[in-house]
């Protein structure tokens, strides 16, 4: 689950991690009123959406020489032309796509003077099982380029869970970042407070850029992008509450009321299987063969009808599938449950696109006899390169 940048900054406060004051604004006036509530002169005024890249980005009805979703401003009058223009109209990133994201959220901020710009993540370090640090000297919009180009001004550490942080963690950040005397003190502060809020709030990721050195001598973070662990959420009630819907695609929501594993991507054919494993693997043979899927989809190892039937639906619910490929291998997972689910799934939305299921394990000639007598034109498959040559092939017929 993610949040919003405001969000991710009260939290961090909450911590002892130093940020700048802010407001969030839902309208123009909000927008104006949450300017009077900072010292100034300076203020900055931020899209909120679920994606990075907002400075560099576009908004759509703006035109190309409009400015981006960050930006600066002198006066009151000048903030309310801001969020006017913000406010309602779709910003165009590099992680959003070519759709973008409507603007529904502002943050309004105080100005800050900026003397160096770096860059500090705590994430999950999967081949370690531990909390790492990724940290560099070069923070700021261009940091994708940094990581690619120049990988060798990225130092990463991980910190040992039995031992929790300690003081030579703080000293490798503040060495990292080059720093030295007060703000070596202060860049192990942040550090230090960052892993708090890591361990404290079960999250997945929490990245800021830039955390800046202020002309005043003061370390401050003047972005923050937080993830939690979607799974931990039951142990905070407080932060599911943040939980932003309307930044989230609608069939994801509707999956994730089944437990359903979806995300949805951009090709034709959509996906049923159980296990993310062999959903990877199907995803991949598709393509091998010529054409590409338009979901990930796992319902998982023991599915009820009910479920299965959700997931149909789900899938179906998307314009761009073209045709359906269900690769399900029963152990936990009974063939006859999924075919009992694919059967009243496509009864009941009046299936009209190819469907091509293969089926093997537990009870699977009860779930091959159930799709045979079902009377709908199912494609039966002996194996997974069988079935992804029979999908392809039945959407391009079917073009």
């Amino acid at each position: 689950m993610n949040i919003h940048e405001y969000q991710a900054k009260e939290l961090l406060a909450k911590f002892g991690v130093p940020v700048p004051a802010g407001h969030a604004a839902m309208s123009v006036e909000e927008a104006v009123a949450a300017a009077k509530q900072l010292p100034g002169p300076l203020y900055v005024v931020k899209a909120q959406i679920h994606a990075g890249g907002r400075g560099k980005g576009k908004f759509k009805e703006l035109g190309p020489d409009a400015k981006g979703g960050v930006r600066l401003a002198k006066t009151l009058d000048e903030v309310r032309a801001h969020a006017a223009e913000m406010l309602g109209n779709t910003l165009v990133t590099v992680q959003t796509g070519e759709h973008g994201k409507q603007v529904q959220r502002l943050y309004i901020t105080d100005g800050v003077d900026i003397a160096k710009e770096f860059y500090l993540a705590a994430l999950v370090d999967r081949a370690t099982g531990r909390v790492a640090f990724v940290v560099s000297t070069e923070g700021g919009m261009d940091i994708e380029t940094v990581a690619h180009d120049t990988p060798e001004k990225i130092h990463t550490f991980d910190v040992d869970p039995a031992t929790g942080f300690m003081p030579h963690h703080g000293r490798s950040v503040a060495a990292a970042l080059g720093l030295t005397g007060d703000l070596a003190k202060q860049a192990a502060n942040v550090a230090s407070k960052l892993y708090d809020t890591f361990l404290g709030t079960d999250a997945s990721q929490i990245e800021i850029n830039p955390l800046a050195v202020t002309d005043q001598g003061k370390l401050m973070v003047l972005d923050a992008k937080v993830g939690f662990d979607s799974n931990a959420m039951f142990r905070h009630k407080d932060l599911a509450e943040l939980r932003d819907l309307t930044e989230e695609d609608p069939m994801e929501i509707e999956a994730s009321k089944y437990d359903l594993a979806y995300i949805k991507l951009d090709g034709n054919i959509g996906c049923m299987v159980n296990g993310a494993g062999l959903a990877m693997a199907t995803m991949d043979i598709i393509k091998l063969n010529g054409a590409f899927p338009a979901n990930f989809l796992d319902v998982g190892g023991g599915a009820s009808k009910e479920k299965v039937t959700a997931a149909f639906k789900i899938i179906l619910d998307d314009p761009a599938v073209k045709g359906i490929l269900v690769n399900i291998f029963g152990g936990i997972m009974k063939c006859d449950i999924i075919a009992d689910g694919i059967v009243a799934a496509a009864k009941e939305v009046h299936l009209s696109v190819p469907l091509v299921v293969r089926l093997e394990g537990t009870n699977v000639e009860q779930g091959k006899k159930i799709l045979a007598e079902s009377g709908l034109a199912i494609v039966p498959a002996n194996d997974l390169g069988d079935a992804a040559r029979k999908i392809v092939a039945e959407v391009a017929k079917a073009a």
